[in-house]
């Protein structure tokens, strides 16, 4: 199958500190010159230039919904620039085979001084469509965008809010064969994130191609197939969404997953020598999807198993609420027990997408605390694609339910 967009050896060079001058325009040229004539003719250093995108490579099909995901400053916009001819390459080349709506920042596309009905249209021939077309499709965008009573308003009266909403209206709903969005969607509430999600589903299952720039990884696990991990100006990896997410929080998890005790710990009549965090295959991880099992396991010393102690795990999210907490009774040890190990396993499908620590305890219940261990492990769940990663920012609570409901016809 033929590629609807091919990029080949890609790369985007700015000069830092410079101007960068226009093309071709006499009047532009003469007010940067007055503005700033040393910078205008200094010859930039090798040292002020840097690479925002290099040597990028890849492919996307048809239909193809795909994530771009890194850290600030990784090249996701500036890539989503050059597909969009809104920027010219450096090097290398881009191959575009549709129309494309791009929804990059505020007011993008727009003209300021005409109303939002006239930027519907003017959005529309852009992107080659007839009036008749563009006609039959405004009281849809209207509806979707929630500004019908603002619509013969100039846009540059409207909020950031009302912005995003008539632009992603006009660039959802005009059919472009490839659809690109920023994560200017975040000025949005949760709400309208959430309707964008879906439509951008509904766009993708009609066959056309979306790129999504997004820092919230339930909403790219959920919407795209496939995933591309920028940084540094560069391509790190290029796979299942899934699979990308998880090895980018892992890279990106600067918290330890593992515990190794102190050497004073050896003075304790029991402590906790080491603990671990992995996944249901043994493999060492620092982060999970929602459904997947998390396993934690401690390696503790003895030189005398104390009587009726039990060792504790507690659970805390990032904001330091406790999650829950769960107990082990060590008292089916025999007093000769030198080394012993402490299992715990958290079922799929109970945290929530989070940040959480975990605090080690030794103890005798009401008696005495042998040794206690605050944040001393670390993880983080992602959503792996709920629907309640279309509205992220909404809290759903601590932990996934398992409340069951019905419902029945009463009339």
């Amino acid at each position: 199958m033929k590629p609807i967009i091919k990029v080949e050896n890609l790369g985007k060079q700015y000069t830092v500190g410079a101007i960068q001058k226009p093309n071709g325009n006499f009047r532009e040229s003469i007010t940067e010159i007055l503005k700033s004539p040393f910078n205008f003719f200094r010859k930039p250093d090798e040292k002020d230039k840097f690479w925002a995108l290099k040597n990028i490579s890849f492919e996307i099909q048809p239909g193809e919904v795909v994530g771009i995901i890194g850290r600030n400053g990784a090249g996701k916009s500036t890539l989503l620039k050059v597909l969009s001819r809104i920027t010219e390459p450096t090097l290398g080349k881009v191959e575009l085979y549709g129309k494309v709506a791009s929804l990059l920042e505020v007011g993008t596309g727009f003209h300021p001084e005409l109303t939002g009905r006239e930027n519907i249209f003017l959005n529309g021939a852009i992107l080659g469509m007839r009036r008749g077309e563009i006609a039959k499709k405004l009281d849809e965008i209207v509806d979707f965008a929630g500004i019908e009573k603002f619509i013969d308003t100039p846009v540059k009266h409207y909020s950031s809010g009302m912005y995003v909403r008539l632009a992603f209206a006009v660039a959802a709903h005009l059919e472009p064969e490839i659809l690109v969005v920023d994560e200017v969607l975040a000025v949005g509430d949760a709400e309208f994130r959430k309707k964008c999600l879906g439509k951008m589903q509904d766009v993708s299952k009609g066959g056309r191609t979306v790129l999504f720039v997004s820092h919230q990884m339930g909403s790219i696990a959920q919407l795209c197939q496939n995933a591309i991990l920028l940084d540094q100006g560069s391509l790190v990896m290029n796979d299942k969404a899934n699979k990308v997410i998880e090895f980018y929080l892992n890279q990106n998890n600067i918290k330890r997953g593992t515990y190794h005790a102190p050497p004073n710990s050896s003075e304790k009549v029991m402590f906790i020598k080491s603990a671990i965090v992995y996944d249901e295959n043994k493999i060492e991880k620092t982060s999970f999807q929602h459904d997947e099992e998390i396993h934690i396991d401690l390696i503790c010393s003895a030189k005398e198993i104390v009587r009726y102690s039990e060792a504790r795990l507690v659970v805390r999210d990032a904001r330091n609420v406790t999650v829950f907490t769960a107990d082990a009774e060590l008292n089916l040890l025999d007093e000769n027990t030198k080394e012993f190990e402490v299992s715990y396993r958290i079922p799929p499908n109970i945290l929530r997408p989070n940040n959480y620590s975990l605090i080690f305890v030794l103890f005798v219940p009401h008696q005495l605390t042998i040794e206690l261990i605050e944040d001393a492990v670390f993880f983080s769940v992602f959503d792996g694609g709920t629907k309640y990663a279309q509205s992220e920012g909404m809290d759903y609570g601590v932990v996934f339910s398992p409340c069951e409901s019905s419902v029945r016809k009463i009339a």
